[in-house]
């Protein structure tokens, strides 16, 4: 009864955390990879402004004119664009949506993906579903994705590297020289980069680098749900060279059709909004869980993002998940974003006070372990 194609992809493993959450009384919840800010005030009011001004119709399958620019701007400025290329940008449905078009427009059946582990989950499950062929390159344990261990994993048939900096689940940044070595390896082999860009708002000790404006074959996703709070808005955008982006709008206009009208303006007034003071206090949060695990566990220090990629103390990382557990503290075993499952994964995208208590039963659990 069921297409062939659903037996590739795996049910959620965040979204089951996600069910237990709802199910427990007051957990100690460090799973949601969502800020627990707010949206902005000025966003709010320019979607209520639109949503009473009528604009609540299809828009353009690429999406408003004013956002694509306001953003191709935006870009420029913060050197993220590719100097004298035919790029093209369109809105999608969430950084997502641009995902799986980018992966159903640039991969055939059999074609290789590159994909840093850990991983984003959806990553592997994209590539899977379209019946391309993950191989996974091994970061651990700096999880440091590096021109070399690119090199190592090439194959004849190699099309293209997923590149996520900051990442998620490790908040690992890769740094601007080794973002020239990786591209320089892509250029001459003819990969094509997917540049997930959507934690580049939260690099906390060096200026943001993009790998986008150094490869010949690039795309660029990037979106709001991260940087505003606005993860139930589904808005993203892609960038690339015009004929790509033509194909996935096309795709999108028999799909998603266009990503929410009202959510577009929103996100054009998200433009103008300063996030500095939201991303100090999310770098404080980070020194927070660095400095209150570090001497009781492994973890690299995470240079972005709001998460940790923690090693549990004894051989199962979904063990120790599940001992954590009986504590009331949510966290993520890794193997939900790795071939590993030797990991957790802290979000702390939480108020202080949650972040503390976390920290307080994982130092429990680890004297006791």
């Amino acid at each position: 009864m069921i297409a062939e194609r659903m037996g590739r992809i795996d049910a959620s493993g965040i979204r089951k955390v996600f069910d237990l959450a709802a199910e427990m009384k007051d957990p100690v919840n460090l799973s949601i990879g969502q800020p627990d800010f707010d949206v902005p005030e000025a966003v709010k009011e320019a979607a209520i402004n639109a949503i009473r001004a009528g604009h609540n119709k299809y828009t353009q399958t690429q999406g408003i004119s004013a956002l694509r620019s306001g953003i191709m701007e935006q870009l420029s400025r913060q050197g993220r664009l590719r100097a004298g290329g035919d790029d093209e940008i369109m809105i999608t449905s969430g950084t997502s949506g641009g995902l799986l078009e980018a992966l159903m427009v640039l991969i055939n059946p059999g074609d290789e993906v590159l994909i840093p582990d850990p991983y984003f989950v959806m990553y592997k499950q994209f590539v899977n579903f379209i019946g391309g062929a993950a191989v996974y390159i091994d970061t651990y344990p700096d999880f440091q994705l590096t021109a070399a261990r690119v090199e190592a994993a090439l194959s004849p048939r190699t099309k293209m590297l997923i590149v996520n900096s900051p990442a998620n689940p490790t908040g690992a940044v890769i740094p601007g020289d080794e973002l020239r070595a990786i591209g320089e390896i892509c250029n001459r082999h003819g990969i094509w980069v997917l540049s997930d860009e959507v934690y580049s708002i939260f690099c906390y000790d060096t200026p943001y680098r993009s790998i986008f404006p150094l490869v010949e074959r690039g795309i660029l996703v990037d979106g709001f749900s991260k940087s505003h709070a606005m993860t139930g808005w589904r808005i993203g955008y892609a960038v690339g060279p015009r004929e790509v982006i033509q194909e996935m709008i096309k795709l999108q206009q028999y799909s998603f059709v266009c990503a929410p009208s009202m959510a577009q303006y929103g996100a054009l007034a998200a433009l103008g909004v300063d996030m500095r003071a939201t991303v100090a206090a999310y770098r404080r949060k980070r020194d927070l869980v660095y400095e209150g695990l570090r001497e009781h566990y492994e973890l690299p220090k995470p240079g972005g993002a709001f998460y940790a990629f923690v090693r549990a103390p004894g051989a199962s990382g979904s063990a120790f998940v599940a001992r954590a557990v009986e504590r009331g503290l949510l966290i993520i075993p890794g193997n939900v974003f790795s071939e590993r499952d030797t990991h957790f994964r802290i979000s702390y995208a939480a108020s202080d006070e949650t972040i503390e208590r976390g920290i307080a039963i994982l130092r429990d659990l680890a004297r006791i372990s």
